[in-house]
């Protein structure tokens, strides 16, 4: 369930940090109603990479290992795209900036779940 969360956690901190740092990503509406699609969108991000993102991890493998683990960038760019997919109010116009919600996604899930499960393992 932690994993679960933390992921949900950190896909709505992406989202929300990409329409502060990227010029051009933004969510259309007042205030009130950005919010809320930033948090819709960022719990479908973090199901979509609770489910979704290990079995494309694994279909990827043999690339990720090539690319020793960039093409997990690639991934998560597909990741934001689908879910960009699914809220027209979420505006993400091009691939720079598609880019740079993914590095930005793939960064806070490198802190936050990893060093989750690094705290996990040492307990037991």
């Amino acid at each position: 369930m932690g994993r679960f969360l933390g992921n949900i956690i950190v896909g709505f901190l992406a989202l929300y940090l990409a329409t502060l740092l990227v010029p051009g990503v933004e969510a259309q509406g007042s205030f009130e109603e950005q919010l809320k699609i930033l948090f819709f969108a960022g719990v479908v991000l973090g199901l979509v990479n609770f489910f979704i993102k290990p079995i494309v991890n694994l279909i990827t493998f043999p690339l990720r290992l090539i690319t020793f683990g960039l093409f997990s960038l690639v991934v998560n760019m597909g990741m934001v795209w689908l879910v960009d997919i699914f809220f027209p109010k979420l505006i993400i116009p091009g691939l720079g900036e598609l880019f740079w919600t993914g590095l930005i996604a793939w960064i806070l899930s490198l802190f936050f779940i990893r060093k989750r499960r690094l705290k996990l393992k040492e307990t037991q």
